[in-house]
């Protein structure tokens, strides 16, 4: 049997078409920053990957098991309280909206948990999840840079190039992302 590649399946887990959820997520998070806050961004990042590898491992390991249909569910929640918020900053300075970071690391948990199946299943019986958790979290993180940095730049040129008032791209991207969030939302509805 051919060995899984976790970094592989890190890195499809944010750049893979089947994951909008992720980069739905990933994109009501980036949205409030520019390209000067490139290193606020890897840190929110990297916050997000914390809270996923935490309840990634700990529901592998079966130290928690909630419902799959609940946190499918509960996906596109995060991602539409995550775009709300985003209107009702007053600036975008990295001091004013430090919520976001707590966002991404306990958002970050409850999407680590809508993989966790998927990682438990693919283990063999008895293997340490570290060394896999490590692969799939290297992809992960190097896919969500990768993202951000489409998005940076893609703000960059509505912002700039188009000259579109910062405040008004974020309200655009963050609707456009509550939205489809909703539907998902409405989708995966479990009771």
């Amino acid at each position: 049997m051919e060995e899984l590649n976790y970094f592989t399946e890190g890195w499809k887990h944010i750049i893979s078409t089947d994951a909008l959820d992720h980069q739905l997520f990933i994109l009501a998070l980036a949205a409030l920053y520019t390209i000067k806050d490139w290193k606020q961004v890897l840190i929110l990042v990297t916050a997000f990957t914390i809270g996923h590898s935490v309840t990634l491992a700990l529901s592998a390991y079966q130290i928690i098991n909630i419902d799959s249909n609940l946190v499918e569910f509960l996906i596109p929640c995060t991602i539409a309280i995550t775009a709300i918020t985003n209107f009702f900053y007053k600036d975008f300075n990295p001091r004013s909206i430090r919520l976001n970071y707590f966002l991404a690391l306990f958002f970050g948990t409850i999407h680590g948990l809508g993989f966790a199946n998927f990682i438990r299943f693919t283990l063999a019986e008895g293997q340490n999840i570290g060394w896999p958790l490590l692969q799939f979290n290297l992809g992960l993180e190097v896919g969500q840079v990768v993202f951000v940095t489409g998005i940076l730049f893609l703000t960059y040129f509505l912002i700039y190039t188009f000259r579109l008032n910062r405040r008004w791209c974020i309200w655009i991207i963050s609707a456009g992302v509550f939205f489809v969030a909703l539907k998902i939302v409405f989708d995966r509805f479990p009771f």
